[in-house]
């Protein structure tokens, strides 16, 4: 007779279940460890709220063998983006595109990580006062160019951050995270 296996309960049990649908990640050669980079512009305290839930779920307890970087867009560099396995972007939305600082981070980074990074998982949160369009299609462009491929649905946030907007971020976070300790 068949195994029914039951659903996963917990958030993190949800989370490493999408993971594994939605990306075939591996282990870079040479690191025991996958290493989740997370570049970021916080520049207000909802974009700051966003982080911060990202980062917890990124780093709960329950997932293990995961190595996570932060590093402010201004900061990042092509070397970070070439040793991670994976990468989670957050900016807000300006003038109707992401943010400078994030800007100047994939100007920096493109032409050098372009074929070494092909094919790494990424997933991306944008907040903004009433629009987040522009950024969302910026990010999705950028992405595409440099062959990433989308581990999570993007969480976007308009107005202040609600619970569920955290708990979104919370969950983008763990499945990154996830999708790389497998």
């Amino acid at each position: 007779m068949p195994r029914i296996l039951a659903p996963p309960r917990g958030r993190v049990q949800r989370a490493r279940a999408r993971a594994r649908l939605r990306t075939g990640c591996r282990t870079r050669q040479g690191f025991a460890v996958p290493t989740l980079l997370i570049v970021h512009h916080t520049p207000s305290p909802n974009c700051q709220a966003l982080f911060e839930a990202v980062v917890a779920g990124a780093t709960a307890p329950e997932i293990e063998g995961v190595r996570v970087v932060r590093r402010a867009a201004l900061a990042a560099t092509a070397a970070d983006v070439l040793a991670a396995d994976g990468y989670l972007l957050g900016t807000p939305a300006n003038l109707g595109y992401i943010s400078g600082a994030l800007k100047h981070f994939f100007d920096q980074i493109y032409y050098p990580c372009l074929d070494e990074t092909r094919g790494r998982p990424f997933g991306y949160y944008v907040h903004g006062g009433n629009d987040v369009t522009g950024a969302v299609r910026a990010l999705d462009s950028i992405t595409t160019g440099l062959g990433w491929r989308r581990a999570a649905e993007p969480v976007t946030v308009t107005g202040t951050p609600g619970r569920a907007d955290t708990e979104a971020c919370w969950e983008l976070g763990a499945t990154l995270a996830a999708g790389l300790s497998d």
